[in-house]
């Protein structure tokens, strides 16, 4: 990462992120001294960072690179990998969408309030959501409703509702609609049903409704007007009930194309173990610092390096096995898996102002190893991908490969093919290993028993 501003934080009159010396600092502004001395005074900053809610930093000394504007500078905690709201499962949204409103529920405690609640403050530590912006609080005053309801219904509670009620593919809309999917749009896609829950008429349909009708008032914000007042007692119980509202959220999970992979696949038990071996030998020669796992399905290749303390981003593109994986990681409590929900054909872009506000999937590399199983045959055959551009791409991210190239002759490829006349005459391992050649050099292959397909281990050059 180069020196200088980042991008994604300008928005914030409060303060910003830059980076020097390829460590992350957060300036924060004389505008937001009050509310930040409260936040450490008052004890919330202790509480919130003794319960893994919001992440820890340290003050520190350095030169600004706005000094007139400069109150005090910390440094956060790193966070291994950045991802985004589109790329989390369902029950990662979730996850995320409690943990904002148990912050906000402990900020009245101390006297403060949540000023904003984009998801995009959200992120995974040690495959947990945690806060990461310390400016995100403000000095509770007395009879202010909450400032970040809107933006709460529009990151969480709409998408979450219109996975739950159409499909969990919608909410890919967070990709599009980068402040949160609007609530009109939400209620004219939920069905009619939903609007008997009272719970979703009065936090997404009325609500809308009411975003409408006030788009034209005149409202002054620095003053609270009767019509406006909430008592602490009315916040709290707006708090509960989306909180309730969250909860009962539950997303019906259908058979997904390759959730089921390891159950119907070619593998007899034996090669699957073998396999299994060869890539555990393989991570540990290399030793990698981080892991990219892509096309991972339920993460069962992906726990080998995590196992290993190794961070490990758990990559599929069906949200139903991304689903599996984050749940199996709940429950093993893991710590190094980070499921994620991302095509590799399309992947992530550059969003936001100048498409620099959210960082595209490349930009967050390299990668010191990327793991590719059962997935060359998906990239070639399915999406017509030639093996040069192939290895291009994963050349530019990571800089050690452990992939396995699958012949023409396996049940899998065969069952592609059969939808599909063969244009495929140069899909032979000849030039698998000529062009992935110009990127990597072969340390190893191993052929994984009773299967027919290699697993290489290979160096960039």
């Amino acid at each position: 990462m180069t020196d200088g501003n980042i991008p994604g934080s300008f928005r914030d009159p409060s303060g910003f992120l830059f980076c020097r010396n390829s460590a992350i600092y957060r300036q924060i502004n004389n505008s937001y001294r009050e509310n930040y001395e409260h936040l450490m005074d008052s004890g919330l900053y202790e509480c919130l960072v003794n319960k893994k809610l919001l992440i820890p930093h340290r003050e520190a000394d350095i030169d600004s690179p706005h000094p007139d504007e400069a109150y005090t500078i910390i440094k956060p905690d790193v966070i291994p990998f950045i991802s985004y709201p589109y790329e989390w499962c369902f029950s990662q949204l979730k996850d995320s969408a409690l943990v904002t409103l148990e912050i906000q529920k402990r900020s009245l405690q101390f006297g403060m309030s949540l000023k904003d609640s984009s998801a995009y403050n959200i992120q995974f530590q040690k495959n947990r959501p945690i806060l990461i912006d310390t400016l995100s609080f403000e000095k509770y005053r007395e009879g202010q409703p909450w400032i970040a309801y809107r933006q709460f219904c529009q990151h969480f509670l709409a998408p979450l509702a219109l996975m739950t009620y159409c499909n969990v593919r919608l909410s890919r809309l967070l990709q599009v609609f980068i402040d949160g999917i609007p609530l009109d749009l939400a209620g004219s896609l939920l069905p009619f049903r939903t609007a008997m829950r009272p719970s979703l008429l009065s936090h997404i349909h009325l609500h809308a409704r009411s975003q409408k009708y006030f788009a034209d008032k005149m409202v002054n914000k620095n003053k609270i007007t009767g019509a406006h007042k909430m008592s602490r007692l009315s916040l709290l119980g707006l708090i509960d009930n989306l909180e309730s509202t969250v909860r009962r959220l539950r997303w019906k999970k259908r058979r997904g194309e390759w959730s089921e992979y390891y159950e119907d696949n070619s593998y007899s038990p034996d090669a699957f173990r073998h396999k299994k071996e060869i890539t555990a030998v393989f991570i540990d020669e290399m030793k990698p610092g981080m892991v990219w796992d892509l096309g991972a399905n339920v993460g069962t290749f992906s726990r080998i390096a995590g196992d290993r303390g190794i961070y490990t981003v758990s990559v599929d593109s069906d949200p139903s096995a991304v689903e599996k994986n984050y749940l199996e990681c709940k429950k093993r409590g893991d710590t190094s898996v980070l499921p994620l929900w991302l095509d590799l054909t399309n992947p992530t872009p550059g969003l936001g102002w100048e498409n620099r506000e959210r960082m595209p999937l490349l930009e967050r590399g390299p990668a010191d190893m990327v793991i590719a199983l059962a997935l060359i045959h998906h990239l070639a055959i399915s999406n017509n991908l030639p093996f040069g551009r192939i290895a291009d791409f994963f050349g530019t991210m990571s800089r050690s490969l452990i992939i396995e190239f699958v012949p023409k002759s396996d049940f899998q490829v065969q069952r592609l093919l059969s939808f599909r006349s063969d244009i495929f005459p140069d899909y032979t391992q000849e030039s698998f290993e000529r062009e992935f050649s110009r990127h990597f050099i072969i340390r190893d292959h191993m052929a994984i028993r009773d299967s027919g397909r290699i697993l290489y281990l290979m160096q960039r050059i």
